[in-house]
């Protein structure tokens, strides 16, 4: 297979963030399902692992935020992921934050972002999402939601629920985004009393919506790095209480000291990439410290080869997501996570 991302990397890198990952989207939208995918296709990893009763077809996904109006998911499909999340989508449409709003630290491997959940809102998500191909390929669809930035944080479950009622019927699983950075008070979700009224709310919303469509959605929850192992006890209990199906640590985090110095370092935003790995680890292995080994956990953060992402398996992870690794590396990133978990992962048992 041939690997062209090192020739188009430094032109893509010679523009501003957002304009490369503009257009690199654009050209995925425009040559998905075509011969023309061949140009960024990778050979598919078979490697399934049952978990939260899907069958993964392989171990390695694709986090949310790259790909956040569903535009691209066949042509993400092609880069060899078992599974593909895409998102956060809000009830409605709105523009993010003011640009610009994402930057590269190169020599950390990492991005600075703060979009802010910009996006063409639910119905414009679903639509896209119903003209993919990749659910009938047998790979897993992750549908992922949010809040809107204009509704105040007391509202919030309101649009977790229109969103969730809006993707359940073409979703694998929904995962609930309480854990981005970039949207005011979003954060604060993930305590105690929040946390509990909203989960309670949606796995109510839930059961109607299963009877509703005969067949049973599991939800997954998003989570930062950047909290104490008290605050991590806390929403594993909420997580068990309410029957969550899994979690997924984590988000960016707002912590800087692995970038001091460096340019951007400063930016507001959510920081990703190689800083991130530790953090994430972290709060990987108290999850599973107290949830036990049943529980899902997919793991993201700083993966930017087979080690790293066998580093988010000994954590305490069953599965891995990828993101600002694929920006660096390329889609041949993807054939090498699925190979390295393939060989020396331990299978889960159903």
């Amino acid at each position: 297979m041939i690997n062209l991302y090192p020739l188009a990397r430094p032109f893509l890198f010679s523009l501003d963030a957002e304009a490369a990952h503009d257009l690199t989207l654009n050209a995925l939208a425009q040559t998905q399902n075509t011969f023309l995918d061949v140009l960024y296709r990778q050979p598919f990893v078979s490697d399934p692992i049952s978990l939260a009763g899907l069958q993964f077809p392989n171990r390695v996904g694709l986090a949310a935020g790259l790909d956040k109006n569903a535009r691209c998911i066949d042509g993400l499909g092609a880069m060899g992921f078992g599974f593909v999340e895409v998102g956060t989508v809000t009830p409605k449409a709105q523009p993010g934050n003011d640009k610009p709003r994402m930057f590269r630290l190169p020599q950390a491997h990492a991005l600075i972002n703060r979009l802010g959940f910009n996006n063409e809102g639910l119905d414009a998500f679903v639509a896209h999402v119903q003209q993919a191909r990749f659910r009938q390929q047998g790979r897993l669809l992750g549908l992922n939601i949010g809040k809107n930035a204009l509704t105040p944080i007391e509202n919030a479950t309101d649009d977790y629920l229109v969103a969730l009622s809006g993707v359940y019927p073409h979703a694998d699983y929904v995962t609930v985004n309480i854990s981005s950075p970039n949207t005011k008070n979003l954060r604060a979700l993930q305590s105690d009393e929040a946390l509990d009224g909203l989960l309670g709310a949606l796995v109510e919303r839930r059961a109607l919506l299963s009877a509703q469509h005969g067949r049973h959605v599991p939800l997954f929850l998003k989570i930062a790095p950047d909290l104490d192992e008290t605050q991590v006890s806390v929403i594993a209990a909420t997580l068990l209480k309410h029957g969550m199906d899994g979690v997924i640590a984590t988000n960016t985090t707002l912590a800087r000291e692995a970038v001091q110095g460096m340019l951007h370092a400063t930016e507001t935003g959510g920081l990703s990439g190689t800083p991130a790995f530790e953090a994430s680890n972290r709060v990987i292995g108290q999850l599973r410290s107290a949830l036990g080994v049943q529980f899902p956990i997919i793991g993201v953060g700083g993966i930017l080869c087979g080690q790293d992402a066998l580093a988010k398996i000994k954590a305490g992870a069953d599965v891995v997501q990828i993101y600002t690794g694929l920006i660096y590396k390329g889609p041949a990133l993807v054939t090498e996570v699925a190979k390295a978990l393939q060989k020396t992962a331990p299978t889960i048992p159903a």
